[in-house]
């Protein structure tokens, strides 16, 4: 993320591209510890959000998501006591509800802008605790802030109980961001004809799970320490996918009981996760609620056939689609108007 508020203070508003990002899981559903979640994702190259914010003579919005979007400007502009009007133009957005981190990205997008426009100079951390975004999970935020691999440290609590101690609106800490390999490619997996779970319905989820086994927790920390990140650091994506996949296949299974009795939300989309296992890729897995799936690939060349085979398996499934993407390692972009 670039621009200072100083290099916006003659500009006429400002275009925000930033990037989706993959939610891999949480660590401990329980806080067996002290913390509960703990969180590992990926920033993404595309889909992006883009938005556009101008200076103006009286508030407007456009585009997909608007009101949404003007609901963040809004919130910002009141909380840091904003008395100028602004333009909001959303030029992309992100699909609602499919495990992409529409909400976070839009809001953080348009409030960010607003912010530096006006000349405060908050990182998107602190935005973020202004919309009361990342109470769970600091992996959108930080996707936004810099790219990258992201894992977080969860939620402090108190008396177990799972309140935070650090306040309902504070971020989970950033514990490691490393950069994405540049050879490694992610094939998303959509289901056009369904959504992820959200608001209340994700809310009540959430509350009904059943208990989390602390040793499946202590499991997945010890994976993720001394084989993931160290997989990540050197490049190797079967080793990390190794990981990944083990740990979606234990979440899946915890979730499955919100999801319809299944691994994923989408049948569509499990039955192309199993065509890519069975081809030999370890890393897949389902983005937060879904309905989203993903594949972590460390060969551009098998990624790219891979895609095409998919394609051409399921031309009949139409709510499906298929893309091949890289890793964001930069996070928001900014561009003076």
């Amino acid at each position: 993320m670039t621009l200072s508020p100083s290099d916006l203070a003659h500009a006429a508003g400002v275009t925000v591209r930033a990037p989706a990002r993959l939610h891999l899981g949480f660590l401990d559903l329980d806080g067996a510890v002290g913390r509960r979640f703990g969180s590992l994702g990926i920033a993404l190259d595309r889909p992006v959000t883009e938005v556009t914010v101008t200076r103006a003579d009286a508030d407007a919005e456009s585009g997909p998501d608007a009101a949404r979007a003007a609901r963040a400007r809004d919130a910002v502009r009141a909380a840091l006591d904003i008395r100028q009007a602004f333009g909001v133009a959303v030029d992309s957005a992100l699909p609602a509800h499919n495990g992409l981190g529409s909400g976070t990205q839009l809001a953080l997008a348009v409030g960010v802008a607003v912010a530096r426009l006006s000349g405060h100079a908050l990182s998107a951390r602190e935005v973020a605790t202004l919309l009361g975004r990342g109470r769970r999970s600091a992996i959108g935020m930080e996707a936004f802030e810099a790219g990258g691999v992201i894992l977080d440290g969860g939620k402090a609590m108190t008396n177990g109980a799972g309140a935070a101690a650090t306040g309902p609106g504070a971020p989970p800490p950033l514990l490691a961001r490393l950069p994405v390999p540049d050879a490694w490619r992610i094939i998303l997996v959509y289901d056009r004809a369904r959504e992820g779970l959200s608001g209340d319905a994700e809310m009540k989820a959430m509350a009904t799970l059943p208990p989390f086994p602390p040793e499946r927790a202590a499991h997945f920390c010890h994976l993720m320490l001394l084989r993931a990140l160290p997989a990540l650091a050197e490049g190797d994506a079967q080793a990390f996918g190794t990981v990944i996949g083990e740990w979606q296949r234990a979440l899946g299974d915890h979730y499955s009981a919100a999801q319809g009795g299944a691994r994923f939300l989408s049948a569509d989309v499990a039955a192309a996760i199993t065509v890519l296992e069975e081809k030999g890729v370890p890393g897949v897995g389902q983005s937060s609620w879904g309905p989203t799936g993903f594949a972590i690939l460390g060969d551009p060349a098998e990624a790219e056939a891979l895609l095409g085979s998919l394609r051409r398996r399921f031309a009949s499934s139409t709510n499906l689609f298929f893309d091949c993407v890289r890793g964001n390692n930069q996070g928001a972009e900014l561009v003076a108007l």
